[in-house]
């Protein structure tokens, strides 16, 4: 282990080996500042034990397919207006599902 002088003191040189591979998305964040604010402590063990990135990944990912597969199933139930001839009525209905279906996303993985 290497160590670097910081006035009378050594500190060690630790570096997070999964930090840089892919970049978080929207969800890996939001579940990172979930765990700052209300699990601070589950949030440093996972630090110092290099799992919180692939936890935050993971979650990115779950999240993602989960926001899709709802997108699906709710136009099924709820059909979106013809977008050729109603264009803000289907953006507002498209985006009414979209929000609805994130956010059982925040409840179920983000927010638990």
């Amino acid at each position: 282990m290497t160590y670097r002088q910081a006035g009378d003191y050594q500190i060690p040189n630790l570096q997070l080996e999964n930090e840089g591979e892919k970049p978080l998305g929207k969800y890996g964040r939001m579940r990172r500042a979930f765990l700052e604010q209300n699990n601070p402590m589950l949030l440093n063990d996972m630090i110092l034990t290099e799992s919180l990135f692939p936890h935050l990944w993971e979650i990115e990912e779950t999240a993602k397919a989960r926001v899709e597969f709802l997108m699906e199933q709710y136009l099924k139930d709820s059909p979106a207006p013809d977008k050729e001839t109603q264009q803000m009525a289907w953006v507002q209905h498209m985006n009414s599902l979209k929000a609805q279906a994130e956010e059982v996303v925040m409840t179920e993985l983000i927010n638990s």
